[in-house]
């Protein structure tokens, strides 16, 4: 597995610096990041816009430039931002730090959901519980993210205004807490963390579940799992040891597949909650033309892509003991 694990990591490389060249080549392209500087009335000497062009290396070629960067990357210098005093690695990290927050929960709770409500709609199948999952899968699988989360944030502030008192947080990924220990702190990022969580994770649970579901149904009606049945053993037994295990397969399949849309969909949620994360830090990078920042924020992106569906893999392993890494 250790062996799978590194050849599964030295093939992910090229094709991570292949996609980084990518976006270089195409944010590089897209806008000139002296643009604002050029822009501003009173316009700056002509010497303090060559300076800046030199500080962002645009007087070298593209090939040149993507070069530095990259070594640079190699020794955790993430490159020139257009405003100088950002540190670039530092901000896309404490940023990134946000976003997992939500990303995390929001998975867990999604798979939690798909898993638990797939295997009951399969295990009755045609039933009530099995057409009212059908009906809510296919409901919130039809709402867009931005649109959803506009909702949810409506209602909170609805509830907010009715109640009196702030029920639910609309705005921001935490408070000032000036006072308080540690469980202040958590219970309030907690709680700004509801209605984005159930943003997120109802979206993503919509399609998992219909792939668990679909999953189970195919396990349950195998040859091995009606001698299971024919055996004696307990429905809940058989459910659980026998077929479980093989109908989480596609589902982790489809997860790690997925991992992009889902950050993509944080990216959407950030910015409906006006939350100060990954999402918000993309945006404007992307606003000032600054091509390092972008190209940071790929990087990290791609890189918990890639490990994520890495981890994937290698849980093929553990679902079914069938599967061995050569």
């Amino acid at each position: 597995m250790l062996a799978f694990a590194l050849r599964r990591l030295f093939v992910s490389v090229p094709i991570l610096i292949v996609s980084t060249f990518v976006v270089f080549v195409m944010v590089s392209l897209s806008a000139n990041p002296l643009t604002p500087l050029i822009a501003r009335n009173p316009p700056p000497p002509p010497r303090t816009i060559e300076l800046e062009r030199i500080r962002l290396h645009l007087d070298q070629p593209i090939l040149e430039r993507y070069w530095h960067w990259i070594t640079g990357v190699l020794h955790g210098d993430f490159g020139p931002s257009v405003q100088s005093t950002m540190n670039i690695g530092s901000e896309v990290f404490g940023r990134f730090g946000v976003t997992l927050r939500l990303i995390v929960l929001a998975m867990v709770v999604a798979l939690i959901l798909a898993v638990l409500i797939g295997v009951i709609s399969a295990s009755r199948q045609y039933s009530k519980f099995d057409y009212t999952a059908t009906f809510f899968g296919f409901l919130f699988l039809s709402m867009p993210s931005f649109w959803f989360a506009l909702v949810l944030k409506q209602i909170g502030i609805s509830i907010n205004t009715t109640v009196g008192d702030q029920v639910f947080y609309t705005i921001g990924s935490s408070s000032v807490v000036a006072a308080g220990g540690f469980w202040t702190q958590f219970g309030d990022v907690l709680g700004h963390l509801i209605l984005p969580t159930i943003s997120l994770a109802l979206t993503s649970y919509a399609a998992w579940s219909r792939y668990q579901r679909a999953s189970m149904l195919e396990v349950l009606n195998s040859d091995y799992v009606r001698l299971a049945r024919a055996k004696g053993l307990p429905r809940w037994t058989v459910t659980r040891k026998h077929a479980l295990r093989n109908a989480l397969i596609p589902l982790t399949t489809v997860t790690a597949l997925d991992i992009g849309s889902i950050l993509g969909g944080a990216v959407v949620t950030e910015t409906v909650f006006q939350w100060q994360g990954a999402g918000a830090f993309l945006l404007d990078a992307i606003k000032r033309s600054d091509v390092y920042a972008v190209e940071a924020w790929l990087l990290i992106a791609a890189t918990f892509i890639i490990l994520l569906n890495l981890i994937a893999d290698l849980l093929y392993g553990l679902l079914d003991p069938r599967i061995r890494y050569a």
